[in-house]
């Protein structure tokens, strides 16, 4: 992890999912805080790609747009229709 600075809070959660994040620190041999933390930075990926991907929609129907404008008025020009 990078040099960041830590920062200790207190959170209060149902029992099952602090268990839950004691059985995984176990099996990954790590705390219970750094199963916190990747979780934490798992979700910031996720959350980065969705935004990325409906970015990446939005400027595809841009696109589509502008390639449609551009085709009518090529059509224009070529056909001479007005």
């Amino acid at each position: 992890m990078p040099n960041t600075e830590v920062v200790k809070v207190t959170v209060s959660l149902p029992r099952e999912f602090v268990e839950l994040a004691d059985t995984i620190a176990v099996e990954e041999e790590t705390s219970r805080s750094a199963v916190v933390a990747q979780l934490l930075r798992e979700k910031r990926e996720e959350r980065l790609r969705e935004l990325m991907a409906q970015g990446y929609q939005e400027l595809a129907e841009e696109n589509l747009r502008d390639a449609e404008e551009v085709l009518t008025l090529t059509q224009e020009v070529v056909l001479g229709n007005d």
